[in-house]
């Protein structure tokens, strides 16, 4: 990571330039008071953003209070974020203090900031203008010394436009505007990621990091990442727990991922259907009819059997057999209730 400040963004990884440009405006604008709103997908890592400005600001030594609108029921999130006195409301038993007190002398961060409701928009924007407030069922006015980082992955000037947002609380949130790219307009990080969070998992087991087939690694590159940042490191963790053998094959990878099936292994399952359906003379149905889901289910079991005796009970081998990836053959040998038989052949 090339950049001429002297920020901390050990906990932000890219070298793609979407990044670099990322690293230069967190470095001009960490250690303002300026409140930032940062958007982006879900997944693109909105948080771990604003730990970053947050911990290279000169509030750094304050705490850093996150909250998600969207997490907290509409009738409590007024009290979670402002606190309450003694007998506000029926359950207040004793004084509660809020986010925004918590918070003071550090950064709050809230996160879904679109989901706020109109209501509390209103109450935001005085605490955005004034530095304070009341706790809920209060009189007292209690004043803070707080920045604010919001962050959302709505269209907030669309939701101005709409009326579901307040444009002048936009406007307050909106002082220096910081758009994550999503992962697919970032591949150059990909490789970079994937080994961030290998080297993080495969830490956790005490063993070394998982080799990746050329394949598969073209795979991966070429997935479109719709959960961002957060889906990868997830994949990585299901392939680290999964592993078998060390290495990470095309079978290994999720359907979704849509893998162009080379033209031989093509050619060998066309074969192999060929072979078990008998259609050089073609299947007759007998004058009775059959139960064709029945049929089918049998003709399965028996190829995942037959699959895992000849790849000697060695899974990822039985999976590349049957054209499948190995998390399919796993959820359906348990779906199937086989288990016990690949094991008796392994």
């Amino acid at each position: 990571m090339k950049t001429e400040c002297a920020c901390d963004f050990s906990r932000l990884i890219g070298v793609s330039s979407h990044m670099q440009k990322i690293f230069d405006f967190i470095g001009k604008i960490a250690d303002t008071e300026s409140t930032v709103l940062i958007t982006g997908e879900s997944g693109t890592g909105k948080e771990v953003v604003a730990r970053t400005i947050h911990r290279n600001s000169s509030r750094a030594e304050g705490p850093f209070v996150p909250l998600n609108c969207a997490a907290i029921p509409e009738d409590l999130l007024e009290s979670e974020l402002f606190g309450h006195e003694k007998g506000a409301f029926t359950g207040a038993v004793n004084m509660r203090i809020g986010r925004f007190e918590l918070a003071s002398g550090g950064t709050l961060f809230l996160d879904e900031i679109g989901e706020l409701h109109p209501s509390l928009q209103v109450k935001l924007l005085r605490v955005l203008q004034e530095r304070e407030f009341e706790r809920v069922g209060g009189t007292r006015t209690v004043k803070v010394d707080v920045r604010i980082l919001a962050a959302t992955n709505k269209d907030l000037e669309k939701a101005t436009r709409e009326g579901s947002f307040r444009e002048d609380l936009y406007y307050r949130l909106n002082v220096l505007p910081l758009q994550l790219p999503p992962l697919r307009n970032r591949t150059d990080d990909i490789v970079v990621l994937l080994a961030h969070f290998m080297e993080k998992f495969t830490a956790k087991k005490n063993r070394p990091p998982l080799a990746i087939h050329p394949e598969a690694m073209e795979c991966i590159a070429a997935y479109h990442w719709p959960g961002n940042v957060r889906e990868l490191e997830n994949f990585v963790e299901r392939v680290v727990i999964l592993d078998e053998d060390g290495v990470i094959t095309r079978e290994d990878l999720p359907e979704r991922f849509c893998c162009r099936q080379p033209a031989v292994e093509q050619a060998t399952s066309f074969t192999a259907a060929s072979a078990w359906t008998g259609m050089s003379g073609g299947m007759s149905l007998p004058r009775e009819g059959l139960d064709l889901n029945a049929m089918l289910d049998r003709i399965e079991k028996d190829m995942i059997i037959q699959a895992l005796e000849r790849a000697g009970g060695v899974k990822k081998r039985a999976a590349s057999l049957l054209g499948l990836n190995r998390t399919t053959l796993l959820e359906k040998l348990k779906k199937k209730g086989i288990e016990t038989q690949a094991e008796l052949v392994s």
